[in-house]
């Protein structure tokens, strides 16, 4: 492409690039409420529900690693530990090679708890990206993961400020 047909009419891009941050938005927006539901549901706190979610991507992970990437203060994290461990959604255990070091994991029997009320919306997503070819579906997913990227990069700049 040359740059004639990336840039375009300035307008119009800046229109365009509006409606994606609005979109951007509501995507977030409508997650959360998802959560909530979910959260209500499971009878956990959102914050909950995102440390379990880093949990089960991420572990087994240190309450540390954990954290950092929850943006936790270490004394709030024990205390979410400490009720998911209590309501059997976790695991705490010693790491090998180091008594004193701890990793915390996700009980894989409750996250199908979890990943049952997801569903809906995981159906719907697969359907939506049944409409896309996999070069649209490349570039849709190089996107998200570039905002991802951008989001830490902005966090990262706020906590230094």
């Amino acid at each position: 492409m040359d740059s004639i047909e990336l840039s375009g009419d300035p307008r119009h891009r800046r229109r365009l690039t509006t409606r994606i941050k609005g979109s951007l938005r509501d995507v977030r927006s409508q997650l959360a409420l998802l959560n909530r539901q979910i959260s209500l549901r499971l009878e956990l706190r959102d914050i909950d529900i995102d440390c379990l979610d880093l949990i089960s991507a991420h572990g087994p992970i240190s309450p540390t690693a954990l954290a950092k990437q929850a943006g936790l203060h270490p004394a709030t994290l024990t205390g979410i530990l400490d009720r998911l461990e209590r309501a059997g959604w976790i695991v705490r255990e010693r790491a090998t090679g180091d008594r004193r070091a701890v990793t915390v994991r996700a009980l894989p029997d409750r996250l199908g708890e979890m990943y049952g009320l997801l569903s809906g919306m995981n159906t719907a997503v697969d359907a939506l990206c049944a409409d896309y070819t996999p070069d649209q579906l490349e570039l849709l997913a190089t996107f998200l993961e570039n905002v991802t990227t951008a989001g830490r990069s902005a966090t990262a700049d706020l906590e230094k400020s």
